[in-house]
């Protein structure tokens, strides 16, 4: 399977060293050029700028070729490349944490994936430990609500 990820999910993955979840739940992981960009911002984490001068072999960099699409204007270059990229390459799933970017995708009729489904996902397959998951993402700036972070490990105990 391919994916298309924006900024956010492979942020806060690396973030708390459970990134090889994306090669072992989805195979290969297409990123815009856009979303590069972003992770190699000098205010991004260093250990996030370090992992992407060297890419692993699931992580493909594309350029979006077609002209931009009108539905997405106003959303971050990040979230809008994502969703050009898996429109244009007809994959079906990309990886979008924010609500607006989730929105606009789901309404071009695209499966969307944020940080939490990722690990939920993981957790499903016996490959990580969601308590402890989500304990770490706590020690970032994402953002989760108590009543969403409970609901996660009432199915998943």
């Amino acid at each position: 399977m391919i994916v298309v990820a924006d900024t956010s999910p492979l942020n806060y993955l690396l973030l708390i060293d459970e990134i090889d979840l994306l090669p072992a739940i989805f195979g290969q992981v297409l990123l815009p050029h856009a979303v590069f960009q972003e992770l190699q911002h000098p205010k991004t984490s260093p250990r996030v700028r370090q992992w992407v001068a060297q890419p692993p072999a699931w992580l493909e960099v594309r350029t979006v070729a077609s002209a931009p699409n009108p539905a997405l204007m106003g959303l971050d270059v990040g979230e809008r490349e994502a969703i050009q990229l898996a429109l244009e390459l007809g994959v079906g799933t990309v990886l979008i944490d924010e609500a607006d970017g989730r929105r606009r995708a789901e309404s071009l009729h695209l499966e969307v994936r944020g940080t939490l489904g990722i690990l939920e996902r993981g957790a499903h397959l016996g490959k990580i430990d969601l308590r402890r998951a989500l304990s770490k993402l706590e020690q970032t700036n994402f953002r989760m609500s108590p009543s969403v972070r409970a609901a996660l490990l009432k199915r998943n105990p």
